[in-house]
Parts: C-alpha cells; structure tokens; sequence
C-alpha cells in the first residue's frame, strides 16, 4: 500500500478570498440576525398593535354602550317625569316644595285648579301663614313641632278657606330634603282635595248621631250632651233640667192615618220644640214619640216652670195632616239636677218616671219627679212584669156590676168588669194595672179575652133562663185601632152564640173625637154588626155635641164625678139633666155611673134617667154571686113604691 499525503490547502495562495468569504458569511449571518431580530421586532410591534388596537374597540364600545345606556337612562328618566307628571294631573294631587324656612318655594301648576287657591297666595309664605287657624289646634301645632324636628310626616288634614270662601279639606304628605353635607334643605311632598271624602265623613257622622226623621240628636248624642251639661251644672253650680216629653195618643194617630201622617206630626212636633227653646238648648228624640230636652241655667235666664208651658203650649196647636186637622197634646216628666234622688246618669229614667206619673194624672200636664215616684215605678215594674204571665196562668177574672132599669126596677144588664187574682199580690184593682196595660199593647189580648169571656157568660145565662141580659165590654183605645177589631168581635158572636143586640161596647169619648171621619166610619161598621154602642164617662173628655148626631150611639153613660154631687151641687145637678135632655132628644138611652144613695137615684129617676149602676143596688160581684143575684130576681122597687130602697 501507498500512502500519499493529501495536498496542503491554498489558504495561503487565497487568503484575501478567504477573508473575503469569511467576511462575507459573517457579513450574511450578521444581516441574518439582523433581519431575524427586526422581523421579531416586528411581529412584537404588530403584535402590541394588535392589541392595543384590540383594548381601543373594547374601550370604544364600552363608550359606546356607556353613551347609549346614559341615553337609554336620560329617557327612562324622562319618560318616568312624564309618567310622574301625568299621575300627578289625573289624580287629585299636587306637587310641593319648601325652603329650609318652611316657606313654598314650588307648587306644581295645577295647585290652583285643584285646590281653587292661587299659586301667589301660597309661594314664600309658610303653610300656617294662609291659614292662620292650623296654629290654634293641637294637630296643628304638633305638626308645627315636626316641622321643626325635620321629620316626615303623613295624612297631615286640615281645613282652608279657598279663593271663593267656600270651605275645603287638604290632606298632605312631606319628606324632608338634605344636602350632600347632611344640612336640612326643606321639605317636598303632596297634597289633595279631600273635601268630599270629608262631607262624606261628616254626613256619616251626622247620621251615626242624629235621628233621620227629624234631623234631632239621637240617644247617642244625646248622653254626650247630657254629659257635657251635668259638667257645666257641676263647675257653676247652676240646675240642669232633664225633660222627657210622650206625646198623648201618637199611636192612635198611626194606626188610624197611617206611618206617613205619623212622621209628618213627629217632625212638626220637632220643629215646634227647637222653636220653643233656646239655641244653646237640646231637643233630641229618644224613641218613637218621645222627645228629650236638656235645660241648662245660666245666671241672667233661671229655669222656671212656664218653659215647661210653653213648649207645652207650643206642642199643642194644631196640625194639618194632609186634609184634616189634628189636636195633640203630650205629657212631659222633668228631672233636676243637681237634686235629692236624682243622680246624674239617671237623670233621664226619673224624667221617664215623672213623665208616667203625668199620663197617671190624665195626660196633657207635666210633673217634676220626687223619690217618692221612684216607689210606683218599681211598682209598675213588678206588675208588668207580672202582668205578661198573667192571661197564661189564667189570673183574670170578671166581676159583674147590674144596670137597673129605673122604671121597672129590673136588672136589665151588667158591665164586665176586669179583676187580676195575683197568687202574691192578691186581687188587684183595674187601677193598678189597667193603665200599664194600655201603654204595653197587652190590654189587646186582655180585652180579647174580656169580650170572649163576658159573652161566653152572658150566653150561659141567657141558656140557664135567667133572661136576655145584655153585657157590656169597655173597649181600649189600643183595641178600638187594631186592624183585626171587626173580625175579633164578629169570631166571638160567632163562637159564643150570642145574640149581637146583647153586646154592648163602651168607648169613651176620647176615643174619635180627635179625628171624627174615620171613627164615624168604623162606629157604623161596628154597628151593621148589631152590638149595641155607649159612650162611657160622656161629658168628661173633650166632645162636641154636634158630633153626637153623627155617630151611631144608643147609649150615654153619665160619669159617676157628675153623680155624686147631684144633691149638693147645682152645677152638677145642672149637667146631669142637660146630658139627660140631649140623650133623650138624640133618641139615646141614658145610664147614671156610681149612684150610691137614694137621693141621687130619686134625682136621676125625677130627671128621666134609663137606667142606674152603682154601690146603691150592687158593687160588682164574681160571677156566681151574680148568678145568684138573677136567681132571687133581685131589684130596685118601682118609683111609685115607698121608700126608695133597694129590694129582693
């Protein structure tokens, strides 16, 4: 093998082109680098670019969305003043502003519409300065105090005076304002009209206290007068008096003429007694028909009793009702205070008490109340109490008083009359019961039961051969009004038997002659049913004769006050034959009441009298002993007989 050594290199023959090439490769790797770190540089820079480009959208759009939201808010802003705005013109409400001095500073444009008060009345002056009153009430100065503590306040109501001088009602609310800095500001709220919801209230109130009808305080307001009277009474030691008026036969009134002349006569009786009083005197209506007046004293008008008159008086004038003219009268208790037995919360029951006592008395008067009242009237308590058991249990019975034929000295009748055998009280009088009986409405089914009972009797003996008797029923004022009058006394002829002409009712006068039309028609329904008709107590109410002629009447009955003076008293002697005459002359019977001596039957007999009840021949007597009375044929002796005596 041959080793041969390979050639030496011509760097030394080429240098320059060597370092030219070197120069050049390094010159390149240079410019590599160079170009490689620009371009890094480069897409560094583009890069930034990039996203600062990308951070400016992203600000320019949240610009954008900030822009639109503000606009998107400004509108909602706007669109909620409109809405504000247009809330605020349709409803009653106003807009208002003020300064931390309390002064209007802003009233929204359409206050004066609204409230009928000019804007200029309002702005720079504070709410107490236009009206001046707000500061005289104690809601006004606490809210004056509100005010002042820089709290807000609600459903503020007050009263103002508007432009035309007609009264209105605000309602207002207010929230105190602050600046940034926390310093009071003033106040803004609103306001409204609120005036018909307050004359809603008050009417409401009106009639919550006062009665419909005739416009008079009713109970309720009534105990806050008294109240405020008794108070008054108590400080200046002045009376206060407590009137209670009834009118007399109001009932009747109703039932005979209807509901509406009712209402028409208790309106007119209110007005008379507001007319009759003071204005600083109250007139209220208790119940019905009766009236309360409280009376105060002062020291330059003392309370004396011609008030009492007066509004007596004054009830008592006439009254158109529709047509025709009616007289009423009324019956008035008074109570004092302050007084002996007369405690303040009771002033209005002893004023009852007396009241009743006046009606006891024969109606149409007044009487002021003494303890001594207070006894009949727990009286009165027991007896009605006991009184509405009493036809249950079958308590009453009849007594029978004979009515003598003066001619032929016979018994020619009898008068039923009422007695209760109470279990405790024993047998108690007609006057102890009767009257409580007639205000109660239970003197209706107790005379029912008088009339089926009287000729249920009367029947029986006229079945036992003791003669054709005729009875005679007293009828109430209650019963004579009743609706079912005609047909009660029909169903008892019907279910007794008895013959109609032995039936005889009593009315007293008193009765029908308030309102003759009406009463002359039912007297001759009454006696198409062939019951005979007497005016009880003839000559004691308030008759006129002319009217006699018009009713269908067969007997006058001579009150037993004209007959016991006969013999002693020329007057009444007088008016006892002139009943007599007229009777006679009228072709109607005449019955003489409470004949107790011969004297006065010798008088009655010598004058012409019918007929005679009375002590004289027989108190009233239970029905056996009457029976008895007819079985001995017991009588009086014939005017021609001496002496005058009652006999077997």
């Amino acid at each position: 093998m041959e080793a041969i050594a390979a050639p030496s290199p011509w760097l030394a023959d080429h240098l320059g082109s060597t370092l030219l090439l070197t120069g050049g490769v390094l010159s390149t790797l240079l410019l590599c680098a160079f170009v490689q770190a620009a371009g890094e540089r480069a897409r560094k820079v583009q890069e930034l670019v990039r996203e600062r480009t990308a951070d400016l959208k992203l600000t320019n759009q949240r610009l954008i969305d900030d822009v639109l939201a503000r606009k998107r808010t400004e509108k909602a802003l706007q669109e909620s003043e409109q809405r504000f705005r247009q809330l605020v013109a349709m409803s009653s409400d106003w807009y208002w502003e003020q300064d931390e001095e309390f002064r209007f500073t802003h009233v929204t444009g359409d206050f004066t519409e609204k409230s009928g008060i000019a804007t200029e009345r309002v702005l720079g002056r504070r709410r107490w300065d236009y009206v001046p009153a707000l500061t005289d009430t104690e809601l006004g100065r606490d809210h004056v105090a509100t005010l002042e503590a820089h709290e807000p306040f609600r459903n503020l109501e007050y009263r103002v005076v508007d432009d035309n001088g007609e009264e209105r009602w605000f309602c207002i609310n207010g929230q105190p304002t602050f600046d940034e800095t926390g310093r009071f500001t003033g106040y803004r709220g609103t306001g409204s009209d609120i005036t018909a919801r307050k004359v809603t209230e008050q009417r409401v109130h009106h009639v919550a206290q006062h009665d419909v009808l005739t416009g008079l305080p009713n109970r309720s307001l009534l105990q806050d007068r008294l109240g405020q009277a008794v108070a008054y009474a108590t400080r200046s030691g002045h009376q206060v008096w407590v009137m209670l008026i009834d009118l007399d036969r109001f009932k009747y009134v109703n039932d005979s003429m209807g509901h509406k002349a009712g209402d028409v006569l208790l309106m007119t009786v209110a007005a008379r007694l507001r007319s009759s009083l003071r204005d600083t005197d109250t007139v209220a209506r208790l119940s019905g028909d009766e009236f309360v007046v409280i009376l105060s004293e002062h020291h330059d008008q003392p309370l004396t009793p011609d008030i009492v008159q007066r509004v007596m008086d004054s009830v008592a004038q006439p009254v158109m009702l529709g047509t025709k003219e009616f007289f009423v009268t009324c019956s008035i208790g008074v109570a004092a205070f302050p007084s002996d037995g007369t405690p303040s919360e009771n002033l209005i029951e002893h004023a009852d008490i007396a009241m009743y006592r006046a009606k006891k008395l024969g109606r149409n008067n007044f009487q002021f109340y003494t303890p001594a009242m207070n006894e009949e009237s727990l009286e009165r308590v027991r007896i009605e109490s006991a009184l509405r058991n009493a036809l249950e249990r079958n308590e009453f019975v009849l007594h029978y008083q004979p009515q003598v034929d003066l001619q032929t000295g016979r018994i020619v009748g009898m008068e039923a009359l009422i007695r209760w055998k109470h279990p405790e009280l024993g047998m108690v009088p007609p006057s102890r019961f009767v009257g409580i009986a007639e205000d109660t409405g239970l003197i209706v089914p107790i005379g029912a039961w008088v009339m089926r009972t009287a000729c249920a009797q009367n029947k029986a003996w006229h079945d036992a051969g003791l003669g054709k008797l005729r009875v005679a029923v007293n009828l109430s004022a209650r019963q004579f009004g009743a609706a079912d009058l005609l047909p009660g006394i029909e169903a008892v002829l019907d279910d007794t038997g008895l013959d109609p002409s032995c039936l005889e009712l009593e009315l007293t006068e008193s009765l029908f002659m308030s309102d003759v039309t009406p009463a002359v028609e039912l007297l001759h329904r009454m006696k198409s049913l062939g019951v005979n008709l007497s005016i009880d107590d003839f000559g004691t109410g308030y008759s006129s004769f002319s009217y006699l002629s018009r009713f269908p009447i067969d007997v006058l009955k001579i009150d037993r006050s004209f007959v016991n003076d006969i013999t002693h008293d020329a007057n009444d002697a007088a008016i006892v034959a002139s009943i007599i005459a007229l009777a006679h002359n009228l072709r109607l019977s005449v019955i003489a009441e409470g004949v107790e001596t011969a004297e006065q039957l010798d008088y009655l007999r010598h004058q012409g009298c019918d007929e005679m009840q009375g002590y004289y021949f027989s108190k009233p007597l239970p029905a056996h002993e009457f029976e008895q009375l007819l079985r001995q044929r017991r009588g009086l002796t014939a005017p021609e007989d001496e002496p005058q005596t009652a006999a077997a």
